[in-house]
């Protein structure tokens, strides 16, 4: 498994599509060598406050526009 470092600097849309949300950002991505032998490999995402709060919201808003779609039986 490859492991990556992204810092997430702007996020510049999001919309969903058949059961995915895609989202179109600028990053910068980086490999990470293994520092540890017995740590778990694993990707870090980074992103500032500001980031974090537009992404949760834009989040947020695309999940209720999908739960708006469902059927009142299956809500």
């Amino acid at each position: 498994m490859k492991t990556l470092n992204i810092e997430l600097q702007r996020i510049k849309g999001m919309h969903d599509a058949h059961g995915l949300v895609h989202t179109r950002v600028d990053a910068t991505v980086q490999t990470v060598s293994a520092r540890d032998a017995d740590a778990t490999p694993s990707s870090t995402l980074s992103m500032t406050v500001d980031n974090a709060r537009v992404l949760f919201l834009l989040l947020k808003k695309q999940l209720a526009e999908v739960d708006s779609r469902k059927a009142r039986s299956q809500r």
